[in-house]
């Protein structure tokens, strides 16, 4: 086990000692080898979004088990929780009145556990719930999403309303996570539920932007006009990127202390 660990752990060491260019360019690198062998292993690229949906579902799963049987929301920010039902309502109004499919019902049921759980760190766990951490002010993401959405939107056939909802859903969901960042922030230690779910939603979103990249290569960019024109196309494209990356510097830091064997993460400063 030790000669097995030696490896590991001198490339993390190395990559730790790495300026902050040298290690957004790994990084770059490392996604890149991902998506390559997605588009090998995954033929039918339409499966990774269900797969985003599923993994989704299972930091849900871990939520959840958080919740009921830890008895706690310590280090959960309901922030985050209220910003990500948010967008799922918008997003399956424009479901209902634009295109029905099976998303809508996992969106359905998403929604649904999501309610579940800010209704129990305002009510059930609310003596848990760390709100002096939780301290960041939802309206620097909400209004920023709402005058783009109003800006760059979709140039579809739909009614304008419908149009600049879905944009709205598109980029709030690309910045939903950012104050239950803020919260690993300021506590600095991740206890194992929070950290499993929040690694989840890494790996969820770079699944989601891994199926629209390799969409867009296997349609030679036809996708791209299919979407509309102006900067939606863009858009869309730029926001998964952005919630993949926001996500990215948790998850490597996640997978290096899984390898170590803690249990809790501990963050070191200006990781979040």
């Amino acid at each position: 086990m030790k000669a097995a660990k030696k490896p590991i752990h001198a490339v993390t060491t190395w990559v730790r000692r790495q300026p902050p260019k040298v290690k957004a360019f790994l990084g770059v690198v490392s996604a890149m080898t991902a998506l390559v062998l997605l588009r090998v292993i995954v033929h039918d690229h339409d499966n990774l979004f269900v797969a985003a949906e599923a993994v989704h579902a299972l930091g849900i799963s871990v939520l959840i088990y958080k919740l009921t049987k830890e008895k706690t929301c310590a280090g959960l920010s309901l922030k985050s929780q209220e910003l990500t039902a948010l967008f799922l309502a918008v997003r399956l109004y424009c479901s209902f009145v634009m295109e029905f499919d099976i998303h809508t019902l996992l969106d359905s049921a998403t929604l649904v556990t999501t309610l579940w759980v800010i209704y129990m760190i305002r009510f059930k766990l609310k003596a848990s719930y760390m709100e002096d951490k939780d301290n960041f002010a939802i309206y620097y993401v909400v209004v920023p999403c709402a005058v783009l959405s109003v800006l760059i939107h979709p140039s579809t056939h739909h009614h304008i309303i419908n149009k600049i909802s879905w944009a709205f859903c598109v980029y709030l969901e690309a910045v939903s996570v950012l104050p239950q960042l803020r919260v690993m922030q300021n506590t600095k230690i991740v206890e194992p539920f929070t950290a499993h779910y929040v690694f989840a939603l890494g790996i969820a979103r770079f699944l989601s932007c891994a199926h629209w990249v390799l969409q867009v290569l296997d349609t030679r960019g036809r996708l791209l006009t299919a979407l509309g024109y102006g900067f939606w196309p863009i858009m869309v494209l730029l926001s998964e990127v952005v919630q993949t990356f926001i996500l990215a510097d948790f998850c490597y830091y996640y997978v290096k202390s899984l390898m170590g064997g803690q249990l809790v993460l501990r963050l070191p400063s200006g990781v979040v």
